[in-house]
């Protein structure tokens, strides 16, 4: 209306042009706009307005933005969600979302997509396997697409400090939802993670630190010749100190280090998350998980862990727990649960 306003008084006389610009400066303003963030190595993006043509790297993304109320702006997906693995209320508007790649979308795809923005959730992830070509800043700017990350998980190993909360994971809810005009739903994201995770919080407020199991996070789709570890720059670190256990890898610093069995072996954890990657089905995870609960019970280095020997296994995929989103706060409540039901319900 206030664009309207200042391009009728150009109609009407001299010097409307300057009241036409003051007037959409104005308007971006008061919509938050311009924006700026930064990437993993703290390069600048400036968003005069939000973007109209979204492609996410992977599911996670997609996730996000449906939860922010800007779902309808995607226009591709790479690595897209399986059945049953998104919220039922997103689950028929996230299978009309465009599939750019089953895996990594190839660089061509990418550039040629129409994008005007690439929210990108992977950087430093590389137990995600061969990341493929990815475009250069170059070939991003002459596209005309912006590549946005999420944080906390593609620039873990950047962190300065282990991470032992969710503040990264709500940071990125908050700058994308900047990104996106949607502000005040982030904010409303944002304090219903936190209401989850100080219940969490609370109820083993108490628990020492003795109390506390420990925890292994088998990503058995890394490998099974030599494990992956989870360490104390990973958004996974910090779901699983919130849910009251101790990650066996925690004085590992990075976000992912390749250790040997005899490593596992020595920490002897309390607990085996059982972290297989989405197969697409209920029923294919399933299968997944299955498998490698099966490879630790005949595996000699791990058939007589404690964890095996008592079957305390966890059957939470992969991408929940080491990739943050809204989410992140359930798979904390869920992991506390089930290693603390007395205490969270």
């Amino acid at each position: 209306m206030l664009a309207a306003v200042a391009l009728s008084a150009t109609a009407c006389g001299g010097g409307g042009g300057k009241k036409a610009d003051d007037a959409g400066a104005a308007a971006a303003a008061r919509s938050g706009f311009p924006v700026g963030v930064t990437d993993c190595m703290g390069t600048r993006t400036t968003f005069d307005a939000a973007p109209r043509r979204i492609v996410t790297s992977n599911a996670a993304g997609l996730e996000l933005l449906m939860w922010l109320g800007a779902g309808d702006k995607v226009v591709g997906t790479g690595f897209p969600p399986g059945a049953g693995t998104l919220p039922q209320q997103y689950a028929a508007q996230a299978a009309k979302v465009p599939v750019l790649g089953r895996t990594v979308i190839p660089k061509e795809k990418l550039l040629g997509s129409g994008a005007d923005l690439y929210l990108d959730s992977f950087s430093s992830m590389k137990n995600m396997g061969k990341m493929g070509d990815a475009p250069t800043a170059e070939e991003f700017k002459a596209a005309g697409i912006k590549h946005v990350f999420l944080k906390s998980t593609a620039c873990a190993a950047m962190n300065k400090a282990a991470r032992t909360d969710l503040s990264g994971v709500e940071a990125d809810v908050q700058e994308l939802g900047r990104v996106t005009g949607t502000s005040a739903r982030a904010g409303e994201l944002v304090a219903g993670m936190r209401r989850k995770t100080d219940e969490v919080r609370g109820a083993l407020a108490d628990l020492s630190a003795d109390k506390r199991p420990t925890y292994f996070l088998f990503d058995y789709d890394a490998g099974t010749k030599q494990p992956m570890a989870v360490c104390n720059r990973q958004v996974a670190n910090a779901v699983i100190t919130l849910a009251g256990a101790r990650n066996v890898f925690a004085d590992c610093e990075g976000d992912f280090k390749p250790v040997g069995w005899e490593d596992v072996v020595a920490k002897d954890p309390d607990w085996i998350q059982l972290a297989v990657r989405n197969r697409g089905s209920e029923e294919a995870n399933a299968k997944a998980f299955d498998e490698a609960a099966e490879f630790l019970r005949t595996f000699p280095a791990t058939a007589d862990l404690k964890a095996v020997k008592e079957g305390r296994f966890l059957r939470i995929g992969s991408e929940r727990t080491t990739i943050g989103g809204v989410r992140s706060a359930d798979t904390v409540r869920e992991i506390a649960h089930i290693l603390h039901p007395d205490r969270v319900k």
